[in-house]
């Protein structure tokens, strides 16, 4: 079964092993290309990736998934999800334009494959 279209494993390939086993490769990030709609968040306390996708993804139904795409949109993407935004931070989040027509193309995923 495929990963669904927004899902963050949809720019994965699938390997097989011997025994037929599947494994998906590492996925490669959109990362942090300057955009002329890309907002600039200052972190306040109590901010997660989480609730920041929510808040800014809110057209797209379970919008709050899509915290993947605002870690992998930094300059330095952030690695471990699970760590607390530090206050005053600035996080790059993507448009919702760039999200939809850019990072979840579809002509992006066969450009992986």
């Amino acid at each position: 079964m495929a990963p669904h279209a927004g899902s963050r494993y949809s720019f994965c390939l699938g390997l097989r092993d011997e025994a037929g086993h599947l494994f998906l490769t590492e996925r490669v990030p959109y990362g942090y290309q300057p955009h002329a709609d890309t907002r600039v968040h200052l972190v306040a306390q109590g901010d997660s990736l989480w609730g920041l996708a929510g808040r800014y993804f809110v057209p797209l139904p379970r919008a709050c998934g899509f915290w993947w795409a605002i870690a992998d949109f930094q300059p330095e993407p952030i690695v471990d999800p699970t760590l607390e935004l530090e206050a005053g931070r600035r996080v790059y989040v993507p448009s919702l334009r760039v999200l939809t027509d850019v990072i979840l193309s579809e002509q992006r995923r066969r450009a992986g494959e």
